[in-house]
């Protein structure tokens, strides 16, 4: 199961007309990545049961993406029990989902280059549901103070406390972020615990994510693993004709993330083997590998992506101008 809050507040009563900072063209694309996010989402966790392929499940929510008018603006993820983030299948990777996982599934949308970014857990067993709650409490109430003029410290504050209460700790080295024009993480940082140095206040117009990740550890995670996620720093100058082919292939998806199961479906393997192995030589790759809580912990996450307002605006609901 995944947690359903109640009907919250803070969802808007009307589609937004003008926000301070926005153009109108980057408020209605915000509002579209963010329905189609929601929907792609909700439509990713029906087919999260025991016995189905990660990969197949993540194809799925991605062709999803594609036909309701959008595009990932980063590959499907879903990282499973203490895995927290980034567990994304190659193309020959055959891991499934068990009875009694709790399962993360993370996806990001972009039109016309405006990111909309959520997440939920599922829990294949009743045994991880109130840690599920935790999180998606933890998320209902860090949306509230998403206004003018609040620090993501007292944001920060307000997550880690709603975590301690349901008996958890908060992953300290995960944070929400700034989403952007093509951008899935910038400034600010909106960090799961109280980090007292983060008191820039938030301005009407910025868009952020939030995203608490409560655990049954102590609330740090590592590296763990052979990454599958990359995102390119620059384009290279380089003759290697596998190479090339892969950079035309990346310049059509923009300067977002990229996953090898992409990669591999465009070029082959043995072509996409030798691009990755090229790029990285040449310095032009930040990957991301999976990521664990360091002391075991499982793990559950919430997110949804906001404009910064009076009154904030969810835009990773399906009715983000609708009451609730």
């Amino acid at each position: 199961m995944f947690y359903t809050p109640s009907p919250l507040k803070h969802v808007v009563a009307r589609e937004p007309r003008n926000v301070a900072g926005l153009s109108e063209e980057a408020l209605a694309s915000y509002l579209q990545a963010g329905r189609i996010a929601r929907e792609a989402l909700l439509y990713g966790a029906t087919l999260i049961k025991p016995g189905a392929l990660i990969r197949d499940v993540l194809d799925r929510v991605e062709e999803k993406i594609r036909s309701l008018g959008g595009e990932p603006a980063f590959p499907a993820q879903s990282s499973r029990n203490e895995c927290a983030a980034h567990f994304c299948p190659d193309e020959e990777d055959t891991t499934s989902y068990e009875a009694g996982d709790c399962v993360k599934l993370d996806v990001g949308v972009h039109v016309n280059g405006y990111v909309a970014d959520n997440a939920l857990t599922i829990a294949l067993s009743e045994e991880h549901d109130n840690l599920v709650k935790a999180a998606q409490a933890a998320l209902d109430t860090a949306i509230t103070l998403a206004t003018p003029g609040t620090t993501p410290a007292e944001i920060g504050k307000a997550i880690e406390e709603t975590i301690q209460r349901f008996g958890y700790q908060p992953i300290r080295n995960l944070s929400g972020h700034g989403i952007g024009h093509f951008i899935v993480h910038q400034a600010p940082t909106i960090p799961n615990y109280q980090a007292t140095h983060l008191t820039t206040p938030l301005k009407e117009g910025d868009t952020i994510a939030i995203e608490p990740f409560a655990t049954t550890g102590t609330g740090l995670v590592g590296n763990k693993g052979a990454p599958t996620i990359f995102s390119l720093t620059k384009l290279p100058r380089t003759r290697n004709p596998a190479t090339r082919q892969a950079l035309t292939y990346l310049q059509s998806i923009g300067p977002l993330p990229f996953t090898t199961r992409w990669l591999t479906r465009q070029l082959g393997k043995t072509k996409a083997f030798l691009a990755l192995q090229d790029l990285r030589r040449l310095g032009c790759l930040n990957e991301y590998p999976p990521l664990h809580e360091k002391s075991k912990g499982i793990v559950a996450q919430a997110e949804h992506s906001i404009i910064v307002a009076k009154t904030p605006i969810v835009i990773t609901r399906t009715n983000n101008h609708t009451a609730p």
